[in-house]
């Protein structure tokens, strides 16, 4: 964790709030409201990973206050300064496994509701839509395409498709489940892929919209394979 990363999304937090108010009540109302605001929501995104219950909000809130304030710390921070990182890690590995478990449960579901599904040996789960054309592309070939990505939840954290925007890529560039999903399909093709984080974004995920550990579901339709430029 870079240690300046977390402070100053929480320096920001505490910014956006008027003094002896509770952080949660405050009304954002002028153009710096709304600047201090649209900081800290995008810089503190990274705590998100931490799964914080409300009290712990509350301590972290009471620590910026007392720190801004001038307060003397109510704890020896030569003692608890250390413990920041390894906190900071064993909370995210706890949510990482908890997405895990989640995604485990999905794709039992997942290919229990279509059996049509397969799972190739590396753990990549696919449901062939439309088959394309015998132009596949692949690993080294750039290719378009339209996605639309979900979380098992179905919440949807990134979509082309709602952009209305074809994407073009090499296919060696993207993460794993995708560059081996591809590749079943041929122009004019339409794949569905359930992906494990072993195959997406591991236990780091992609913040603040793909938490760690998580398995991903993507819808991508494929235009066009350009084959890689000969050297």
């Amino acid at each position: 964790m870079k240690r300046f990363t977390l402070f100053t999304a929480v320096l920001f937090l505490f910014s956006a709030c008027n003094q002896g108010k509770n952080p949660a009540n405050v009304s954002i109302k002028t153009e710096d409201d709304k600047t201090f605001y649209s900081m800290g929501y995008m810089l503190a995104s990274s705590l998100q990973r931490l799964d914080l219950t409300d009290e712990e909000l509350a301590a972290l809130y009471k620590g910026l206050r007392d720190s801004a304030k001038g307060t003397k710390a109510e704890v020896d921070l030569q003692i608890y300064q250390p413990k920041i990182q390894t906190m900071f890690k064993a909370r995210m590995e706890k949510v990482a496994k908890k997405e895990k478990e989640k995604g485990e449960g999905f794709i039992k579901d997942y290919m229990k509701k279509n059996p049509e599904a397969k799972k190739t040996e590396s753990g990549l789960v696919y449901k062939v839509i439309k088959p394309g054309s015998d132009k596949k592309p692949s690993a080294k070939d750039t290719v378009k395409v339209h996605y639309h990505g979900t979380l098992t939840s179905g919440e949807v954290f990134d979509s082309s498709v709602e952009r209305g925007d074809q994407i073009t890529f090499p296919l060696d560039r993207v993460i794993k489940g995708w560059t081996e999903g591809l590749q079943l399909i041929g122009e004019g093709g339409k794949i569905e892929l359930v992906i494990p984080p072993e195959l997406a974004y591991g236990e780091q995920g992609a913040p603040p919209k793909i938490p760690g550990g998580a398995t991903l579901k993507f819808e991508v339709e494929l235009f066009e394979v350009s084959p890689e430029a000969k050297k």
